[in-house]
């Protein structure tokens, strides 16, 4: 099978992207994989409980973070690449040195699965959520709570903070999406309502812009949100999601793309204003459960579950 294919409805300006290589460090599903805000790392973690740290010049193996006792989930880097935020299964979030790979810090609180973590902009500040239907903010330098904010009745499934540091987003399997101030932990708007025997949200982030958020459904579909009018102004389709928290991106280095994975092993790319699905990458043979965009590069990386195990990188070709 070609590691590549495209949609009928591809651009002739769309430059596609290929296969560039593969990564096969990790032993059990791949949860997720994130490019540091400086381009420089690579960062993947796994249910094998370990995190990783590739050079993305090289995309060789620097650092593994050992340190988690169950699989970890989601993971973040601080603004200046310094730190990495990780969320786990045995109910912390570790904070790590990605120079000298030492842990820092371990938050403790949750009572049960840290299932999703970020920074935010300014780096003292650490957002979690949980299993235990709870979004806790942390001061990052004492590793104490500062928030912890109710108002999901399910676990916590996406935290996302804007690009001022202002407002959090939250999506929970209780289907609701809620939009809190980082500052007073109150909600400040309910993007949507959650209700019983809704479809549950997979996943949540704000714009590059802070002007949108983009919220998937475990209905195959995902939105943009507009924070002017609170209503979905775009809708993206044709992957497959009705089972796991699946990470999209916004790609933002050559036009504008909305990036996700899907159940079908795939990774799908949209036209971000025309909607239309650009080109279908395959080569994984497990759900890709992860993509990541580079910040300054045309390359995505993406990570696939445990039938996979492997993160795959792919460029465009200049």
């Amino acid at each position: 099978m070609s590691s590549t294919t495209t949609t009928a409805t591809q651009s002739p300006l769309f430059n596609p992207y290929r296969h560039h290589s593969t990564l096969t460090h990790h032993t059990a599903a791949v949860s997720v994989a994130k490019f540091s805000p400086d381009g420089t790392l690579l960062a993947t973690a796994s249910l094998d409980r370990t995190l990783t740290l590739f050079s993305t010049q090289t995309l060789t193996l620097t650092l593994t973070l050992i340190g988690h006792t169950a699989g970890i989930s989601d993971l973040s880097f601080s603004s200046q690449s310094h730190y990495i935020a990780s969320a786990s299964d045995d109910r912390t979030a570790r904070i790590w040195d990605t120079v000298t790979g030492d842990c820092v810090k371990v938050l403790r609180g949750h009572g049960d699965y840290v299932f999703c973590v970020t920074f935010n902009p300014r780096g003292d500040r650490i957002v979690t959520g949980s299993f235990d239907e709870t979004v806790r903010v942390w001061d990052a330098v004492n590793g104490r709570v500062v928030h912890v904010i109710t108002g999901h009745v399910m676990p916590i499934t996406a935290v996302s903070v804007d690009r001022d540091g202002g407002r959090i987003v939250s999506g929970g399997r209780d289907g609701a999406c809620k939009v809190w101030g980082l500052g007073s932990g109150e909600c400040e708007r309910v993007l949507i309502e959650g209700r019983s025997g809704g479809v549950p949200v997979s996943f949540a982030k704000f714009s590059p812009n802070g002007k949108f958020i983009l919220v998937g459904t475990l209905d195959d579909t995902l939105k943009l949100w507009s924070l002017n009018n609170f209503k979905f102004v775009k809708v993206y389709q044709g992957h497959v999601n009705n089972v796991y928290c699946i990470m999209a991106a916004f790609s933002v280095t050559n036009g504008k793309y909305i990036v996700s994975g899907s159940e079908d092993h795939c990774i799908c790319l949209w036209d971000l204003q025309g909607r239309n699905m650009l080109q279908k990458l395959v080569g994984h043979t497990d759900t890709v459960i992860c993509v990541a965009c580079h910040p300054k590069r045309n390359m995505i990386a993406s990570a696939a579950l445990g039938n996979d195990r492997t993160v795959r990188i792919w460029v465009q070709d200049a």
